[in-house]
């Protein structure tokens, strides 16, 4: 049996009861840290053992993804309110603004970053009009940056205002982001025929007294002339940990990122919404119906893909791209025994277990039996092989 060690909220100490998954007082997302009866597996069991749980993304579970156990999830999803703001380029897609982190401070800690749209008004007839930093339609009037620069002069200063002692080690570009973005964007049947630039930054600064090493991403997005210079970031995300520790823990961030799992009803009705909002539908019921209708279309679309991609992968020389992303991200692909399908896990384990739940256990000990332990209270728990490599692996 489980029980609860801490009846409070991790970030601001504030009681709450035993199983609530939200604190009343700050509206922090909360993870109530258990005991699992013995032998003792928490957290971390052998040395270098590791326990995770699927998560839902708290606003409107958008998606899910793989978490250490007892780590703590902070906001989600963001839209605008309509009641007060007008439809504009800015404000038609949900945004995203999501950390999980080991613990309130986030002294480890992975954020997906929200995208903003930019408007370069070089490509305008009234450009003069509207100077750098005003607003166009929405957008914020800046020339297109690299994907480095953005990250330096946008990014980091956005994440961390209170930053002191700040020192760029290293940028490098990334082509291998932009084709996974590319890649992602083509299964939901958008168009993403502009230009892109990818790349990676890593800092050390101090923050609260604390010296942290971070690494951040982004695409950068340019349609150009197409769009009268509209441009914007795509799959922005920060790691974290203090100073001299990231390179460590830098796998174990990478694992919880590349978990994501969308939900296609969720896609399908986002998709849908900015469709509607971009064609200024007045009838909110004719609105509606269409709005429903769409998501249909988009998710039957969406699971197509899933199959067609699956199929692909397993017949094509894409294996070379995919295992260079695996490797860069320290990432492996296992089949699932509950569904059969392929998952995406840490490589850094030599042995991974999974439930039907989605819980995941990596350990090195490969007379480590979860089933023996009762990790969760279930007896579910299935090795998970590597996927075997195309052709004859």
């Amino acid at each position: 049996m489980s029980k609860v060690i801490s009846p409070s909220c991790p970030a601001c100490g504030a009681p709450i009861a035993p199983n609530a998954q939200q604190c009343p007082y700050c509206q922090r997302y909360v993870i109530i840290e258990t005991e699992i009866s013995a032998p003792q597996v928490g957290e971390e069991g052998h040395a270098g053992d590791r326990l995770f749980q699927r998560l839902a993304e708290p606003r409107e579970r958008a998606f899910t993804l793989s978490v250490p156990h007892g780590w703590l999830l902070e906001g989600g999803i963001v839209r605008a309110d309509f009641t007060r703001q007008i439809v504009n380029a800015q404000f038609i897609e949900a945004k995203i603004d999501f950390t999980v982190k080991k613990d309130a401070q986030g002294t480890i800690a992975i954020r997906w970053c929200p995208e903003v749209k930019y408007c370069d008004m070089r490509y305008s007839m009234v450009g003069a009009m509207f100077p750098f930093g005003s607003n166009y339609q929405g957008m914020i009037v800046m020339p297109v940056m690299s994907a480095a620069d953005f990250l330096v002069r946008v990014a980091f200063p956005w994440a961390h205002p209170s930053a002191s002692a700040v020192q760029l080690v290293e940028q490098r570009s990334e082509p291998l982001l932009v084709e996974a973005y590319r890649q992602r964007v083509a299964t939901t049947g958008v168009s993403a025929n502009f230009g892109y630039d990818g790349a990676a930054v890593r800092y050390t600064y101090s923050e609260n007294g604390r010296r942290f090493e971070e690494k951040a991403f982004t695409v950068i997005e340019s349609m150009g002339a197409l769009a009268a210079g509209m441009w914007s970031n795509k799959d922005t995300f920060l790691m974290r940990a203090p100073e001299g520790q990231l390179d460590a823990t830098e796998p174990l961030l990478y694992h919880i990122r590349e978990s994501v799992k969308l939900d296609h009803a969720w896609i399908a009705r986002e998709i849908a919404s900015q469709e509607m909002l971009s064609g200024h539908f007045l009838n909110a019921q004719q609105a509606e119906q269409a709005r429903n209708r769409r998501a249909l279309e988009i998710q039957q679309h969406l699971q197509q893909v899933d199959r067609e991609i699956t199929e692909h992968r397993a017949r094509t020389h894409a294996e070379i791209r995919n295992d260079a992303y695996l490797t860069m991200t320290n990432q492996e692909e296992y089949i699932n025994p509950h569904t059969g399908k392929v998952d995406t896990g840490s490589n850094q384990w030599r042995h991974r277990w999974v439930t039907g739940g989605g819980e995941e256990f990596y350990t090195d000990h490969e007379d480590d039996d979860p089933n023996i332990t009762g990790l969760f209270n279930r007896s579910d728990w299935k090795r998970t092989p590597v996927r075997p490599r195309f052709p004859g692996g």
